[in-house]
């Protein structure tokens, strides 16, 4: 069962730091009471150690009568002092208990060892301590309310320094995991803006996750949507414009042909040509536009193989290696189009035309170069515009209907593929060819 999150970004933002800010509490709570307890045992050890001082200094002071009358009102308080040596079967303590260090600092001149005996009343040992006077009596300390072992360990700085580091790991992943909360979405919306770019028939964004997310998601499909109706409508228009203009076409060019003079009906039908092939182009352009189909795997080889077989027939010049591979996916007759495209444009305007391919995991590269004038700089993608002409003659037999480049743009984009044009550094224009290979 998954845990119920709040649908809002902001309640898991704010639900996520109040957590973090309840661990940071947590952790310096932890440390602080730790490290109140470590100053409050040391504070005791040295009062212990500064009394066993103090009692060990008035019992010099007396002859050996007197120690033995006062020796039990010295100690009363949480002292239990006796003068005589520990028995044997004791077990001394290690040197690093923290009461070793306190004595030694209390009394440097003076040896004292630590033992731990076992108490009749009590359940747990106690903790026993000998001190050796200057004429050599031993002074026998037994501390009932402190044992051998403290619950806590001396200070080290090491251990310090790893729940700092600790603090800040856990402040740092609690800050990794917010920021990817709300960057994923953003992530996510710019990569449906991107695929819509390329593709504007993808599929809806999921609109499920928190609230302001699944508004983003449903107002951007809601905007794909409507950017695929306004793209159809356009095709459509076009489509007809193009589809109805053919019939009056075809009266003109029967009554031209009443056209007693010879010349007149010649340019006539030059016109009415030229219409032609610009409603033909406006309806390819228009199909290429609504260009989907299934994609397929495609053996580039043999179709560039296939298309300089079918520009030599024509008597153009189309150079393939012949060791290109190379197989990418894609739709075969709308790849076969829109390279046949940029072929007739290099022998249009560069009188031959090279071909190479260049293929790796990901994605393969057809170049097409002429070698003709080239084109300036910043025409390089107004060519791709419909009905834009670099050739500033505008006649239909050196310009053409300025439709072939941005049929070929839209042939390729419809199968996530992509063109450019680039000028060759040995001159010539170079059309550069991207395809998915998967």
């Amino acid at each position: 069962m998954r845990l119920a999150l709040p649908r809002s970004l902001f309640a898991r933002l704010m639900l996520i730091w109040m957590l973090g800010i309840a661990l940071v509490l947590a952790v310096s709570l932890a440390l602080f009471f730790g490290e109140r307890e470590r100053i409050g045992r040391s504070a005791l050890f040295e009062g212990v150690a500064q009394e066993i001082a103090t009692a060990a200094d008035l019992l010099e002071r007396m002859s050996p009568p007197e120690r033995e009358r006062w020796i039990d009102d010295i100690g009363r308080r949480r002292l239990r002092l006796a003068l005589r040596p520990a028995r044997e079967h004791l077990r001394p303590l290690a040197g690093d208990h923290p009461l070793q260090a306190a004595l030694r600092e209390a009394m440097p001149q003076r040896s004292a060892t630590l033992y731990t005996h076992p108490r009749d009343d009590r359940p747990h040992p106690g903790l026993l301590i000998v001190v050796a006077l200057a004429d050599g009596t031993p002074l026998q300390v037994r501390l009932p309310g402190i044992p051998p072992q403290p619950p806590i360990i001396p200070h080290q700085p090491g251990r310090l320094f790893a729940a700092l580091a600790a603090l800040v790991a856990g402040v740092g992943l609690l800050t990794w995991i917010a920021v990817r909360i709300a960057t994923r979405p953003l992530s996510r919306m710019a990569e449906a803006a991107r695929a819509l770019g390329e593709d504007p028939g993808r599929a809806p964004m999921d609109i499920r996750g928190p609230t302001e997310v699944a508004q983003a998601a449903a107002a951007f499909n809601q905007m794909q949507r409507r950017i695929a109706e306004h793209v159809t409508e356009r095709t459509r228009i076009l489509a007809a414009i193009s589809h109805d203009l053919q019939t009056p076409i075809t009266r003109l060019r029967l009554r031209a042909e009443l056209v007693d003079d010879e010349a007149l009906r010649a340019r006539v039908q030059s016109d009415l040509d030229a219409m032609q092939g610009l409603v033909k182009e406006g309806l390819a352009y228009a199909r290429s536009l609504d260009e989907r189909s299934p994609p397929q795997s495609i053996e580039l080889a043999p179709l560039l193989h296939a298309l300089a077989e079918d520009a030599r027939d024509m008597g153009w010049t189309v150079r393939v290696p012949a060791d290109a591979t190379g197989r990418v996916v894609g739709n075969p007759s709308a790849l076969r189009r829109a390279l046949w495209n940029l072929i007739e444009n290099g022998i249009k305007f560069g009188g031959e035309v090279e071909v190479s391919l260049n293929c790796d995991a990901e994605r393969c590269e057809i170049r097409l170069r002429d070698h003709g004038p080239g084109l300036p700089a910043e025409e390089l993608q107004k060519v791709f515009e419909p009905f834009y002409r670099a050739e500033s003659s505008r006649s239909r037999e050196t310009g053409g209907t300025g439709l072939g480049l941005a049929i070929t743009r839209n042939l390729l984009r419809g199968q996530g593929g992509e063109a450019e044009l680039r000028n060759h550094p040995d001159g010539g224009l170079e059309a550069v060819v991207t395809l998915r290979v998967r």
